[in-house]
């Protein structure tokens, strides 16, 4: 199924505090794990996901430069925590916690990444929702993608400046 075939719902699901999304990637972001947790929050079947680009949930109100940020960070073979918004297969919309890390070989070489995702707080999601509805806004101002992520790129630096604290302290602030 074509991501852009999906009509959004508006409706969001949820899953327990006591569950965890996991998956694994490629270095290209392809998924090469996902438990069953995944499988049943996103509504695809293992066989759908395997080998599938991670971006198969992306949801499009999810600012590109906090994938860029992301990755950017997961790269350099450091650790980050976001919140995600994702797109489940019908449609319909998940927010995740998501904890994003390399997966080192004995060498130190980054072979793979893992990513845990537990339900958000209902008050953090609101917060960064509106962030993240500001930097979209910024993306689609521009006619260019690349200068569009440039400028949210730079609004969320600011913003964070403002604030006076980097992405991590951020989310774990709300």
């Amino acid at each position: 199924m074509a991501k852009n075939s999906v009509i959004l719902t508006g409706v969001e699901r949820t899953f327990s505090s006591d569950e965890i999304i996991v998956s694994k990637t490629d270095l290209k972001g392809r998924i090469i794990y996902a438990n069953e947790v995944f499988q049943r929050v996103s509504g695809y079947q293992e066989q759908e996901l395997l080998g599938q680009p991670h971006s198969i949930i992306r949801h499009p109100n999810m600012p590109r430069c906090v994938f860029k940020l992301l990755w950017d960070t997961i790269e350099s073979g450091k650790e980050i925590f976001a919140y995600v918004l994702n797109r489940a297969r019908n449609g319909d919309e998940y927010w995740v916690f998501a904890h994003v890390t390399p997966t080192f070989d004995r060498s130190g070489k980054i072979v793979s990444y893992h990513s845990n995702r537990r339900s958000p707080r209902r008050e953090a999601t609101k917060k960064v929702s509106d962030l993240y509805a500001q930097l979209l806004a910024e993306e689609d101002r521009h006619a260019d993608r690349k200068e569009g992520m440039a400028a949210s790129t730079k609004m969320m630096i600011d913003v964070l400046g403002q604030i006076g604290k980097p992405y991590d302290e951020f989310v774990f602030s709300l």
